[in-house]
This record gives C-alpha cells, sequence and structure tokens, in this order.
C-alpha cells in the first residue's frame, strides 16, 4: 500500500502552536489560554464558547480591546494584538505574564520580601495610571494580581473594560478600598509585622484616604519616617563610638 502522505499545515496553524487553556485565570466571560506565535510566547483572552456568537458579548471583548490597546504602564499586562485564533475565535492578544497569583502565593506560604515591596510601592503607581485613564474595571483583587515566573515582575490583568471622560468619587474610593482590603489579608494570612502598614491598610480599606495620590503621599511618609529612624539609629551610635574612642585613646 502507499505511503499516506499528509498535508502541510495551515499558515494559521504554523502561525500558532503549544495553546493551553489556563483554568486559574478565567473570568466570568472570558477564557485565557497561554500560547506560542510565530515561536514567541503569548496569553490569550477570549469569550467563553456559550458567548463567542452573542453580538452583546462580542461587542463587550471588541470595547475592551479598544479601551486597553494604547496602555503603556510596567506594571499593567499590554494588548498586543486582536486577531482570530483557530479553535478559539476572536482573541486578545497580551505580553505572556505566566506566573503566580497574589492568591496563589498567599495559600501556598510562598509570599517574599520581594513580592511585597512591590505591593507597597507598585502596586499603588499601576492604580494611579488606571485612574489617570479614566478606565472603569472590576476590583483589584488578589487573582488579578500577577508575578511573572521568571523575574517576579507585578503585573496588573483585568484593568479595565470602559473609559469615562472622568471618574467619580466611588470609582476612585474603590481603588483605596481594594489596596487596603489586599494588602490586609497579605499581613493577616501571612503574619508579616508591619504596624505601619497594618494602619494604613485599615484606614484603606474603610474609605480613609480620598484617593491613590493621597494613599500614595502615606505609604511614602512611612518609608520617609523609617529612613529618619534608620538614620537617627546609625547616627546615635556614630557618636557614640567617637565618645568612646576620644575617652580611650592613648594620651601623647
Amino acid at each position: 500500500m502507499a505511503e499516506q502522505t499528509l498535508p502541510p499545515p495551515s499558515s494559521q496553524e504554523q502561525r500558532w502552536t503549544e495553546i493551553e487553556f489556563l483554568p486559574a485565570w478565567s473570568e466570568e466571560y472570558y477564557d485565557v489560554y497561554t500560547a506560542r506565535k510565530l515561536g514567541k510566547w503569548v496569553m490569550l483572552k477570549t469569550l467563553k464558547k456559550e458567548f463567542r456568537d452573542d453580538p452583546k458579548y462580542r461587542a463587550m471583548i471588541d470595547k475592551e480591546f479598544d479601551v486597553r490597546y494604547n496602555l503603556s504602564h510596567p506594571n499593567i499586562v499590554m494588548i498586543n494584538d486582536y486577531e482570530d485564533v483557530p479553535g478559539l475565535g476572536r482573541c486578545i492578544i497580551t505580553d505572556d505574564v505566566y506566573g503566580k497569583s497574589l492568591r496563589t502565593l498567599i495559600d501556598s506560604g510562598e509570599l517574599e520580601d520581594k513580592h511585597y515591596e512591590q505591593l507597597r510601592t507598585r502596586l499603588p503607581l499601576a492604580m494611579e495610571y488606571i485612574q489617570q485613564n479614566h478606565l472603569a474595571h472590576h476590583p483589584i483583587r488578589p487573582e488579578t494580581i500577577i508575578f511573572t515566573e521568571n523575574i517576579g515582575n507585578l503585573k496588573l490583568i483585568d484593568v479595565g473594560f470602559d473609559q469615562k471622560s472622568r471618574l467619580c468619587h466611588s470609582d476612585t474610593n474603590d481603588d483605596v478600598r481594594s489596596f487596603g482590603n489586599v494588602m490586609k489579608e497579605v499581613l493577616r494570612v501571612t503574619g508579616r509585622r508591619d504596624p505601619a502598614m497594618a494602619r494604613i491598610a485599615d484606614k484603606a480599606a474603610g474609605g480613609g484616604y480620598r484617593d491613590v495620590q493621597a494613599l500614595r503621599l502615606a505609604l511614602e511618609n512611612r518609608s520617609a519616617k523609617r529612613f529618619y529612624i534608620v538614620a537617627i539609629i546609625f547616627l546615635t551610635l556614630l557618636v557614640a563610638a567617637l565618645v568612646w574612642l576620644s575617652f580611650n585613646s592613648p594620651t601623647k
């Protein structure tokens, strides 16, 4: 019997390889995949199968692409393209941010100092950028905060489904409350002792800061106070050492 020759893969099949479903990343209306596009790792976000043919939900993913396409911030997942992928339909294509969510790190006890420091410093910066661009988005939660696999950079996902002419106070205050709730959980579950941060997190969760700028100022003052305390301790020890040397140095 003659050997059967298979047809060569189509250009689309060659374009997309190693497509893998990520159930832990799925959202209410979307499924998320990791894949290689022309050999480069990317992430794919597409409507769940039951929503793909509904014009309302197709308009929703179209709008999310339009809203997020021009965003550019080191701590926000960037959108690269929007195209049809074989077997998945229309997909938003983002940078590869495969890694572990803050929820996973908390639950597994893997949260390290490098993660905590980025939550304290970079998360408010990402939130401020979102507000400056008047983006309406779902609440920031441990599930939407990702630390990339290789470098461990903080990345926010699910950062905007609409863009408004301006944000109202409740919109901006929700972000502050979200930050407070995230940090309170981090401190509670990990047992990390940081009294200053605990006070800021409690105040933020209760809506005690008018906006992210006020929250950032409180965080920066916390850092400044810590610096001054360390500087005072260092100077005190230095003076004590000089005094000791002056009394114990051999006389001529």
